[in-house]
């Protein structure tokens, strides 16, 4: 009994300096991500899975692959301009990206319109989004990789290319809800 309880000191020990130093490994991970208010609805992924390796292409026609996010916390957007909540959530997007975007974390908002930046260019002047960069995959083949069911959809995905989970649905993505769900796997 008497040892039990001195290993649970040291392990209680342990786990203070591992938080006080912001250790981020699996035994000491910062505990649950918060899922309060607005993202209460996100759900978290069940197992960890790598993001598919899907590709897509900027206003300017330039192919990038997911694999060059890595190192990067990615809050990936599936939507388009004819889809009404996706409409109405891209002013938070962009306010997000405007807020909190830097070299360790990017919005990336993944069109899925036929006609590609014909479409979206036009809708981005009109609404105003200046933060966000034009991303198009018209063929849907990344819509398909990440299951995605209805629009809009938004998978978050850590540092290591790994999802963390996903929100169906539209939300509210530049208030403090969701900004300490970001942060918790930016820290």
């Amino acid at each position: 009994m008497k040892y039990a309880h001195s290993m649970m000191k040291i392990v209680l020990a342990m786990a203070f300096i591992a938080n006080s130093l912001n250790f981020a490994g699996p035994a000491f991970a910062g505990g649950d991500p918060p899922l309060n208010g607005a993202m209460a609805n996100f759900t978290l992924a069940e197992t960890a899975k790598e993001a598919p390796e899907i590709s897509f292409t900027t206003a300017a026609g330039v192919r990038y692959n997911m694999s060059q996010w890595k190192g990067k916390v990615v809050l990936l957007n599936f939507w388009a301009t004819w889809c009404a909540p996706c409409r109405r959530e891209m002013p938070a997007l962009d306010a997000l990206q405007a807020g909190i975007g830097s070299d360790k974390f990017e919005i990336i908002a993944l069109s899925s319109d036929r006609k590609g930046l014909d479409q979206v260019q036009p809708f981005f002047d009109k609404i105003g989004i200046k933060h966000l960069e034009i991303y198009l995959d018209p063929t849907l083949k990344s819509q398909r990789a990440f299951r995605v069911i209805g629009l809009p959809t938004t998978v978050l995905i850590d540092r290591e290319g790994m999802i963390v989970g996903r929100l169906a649905g539209p939300a509210e993505w530049n208030n403090q809800d969701a900004k300490a769900l970001i942060r918790h796997y930016l820290n």
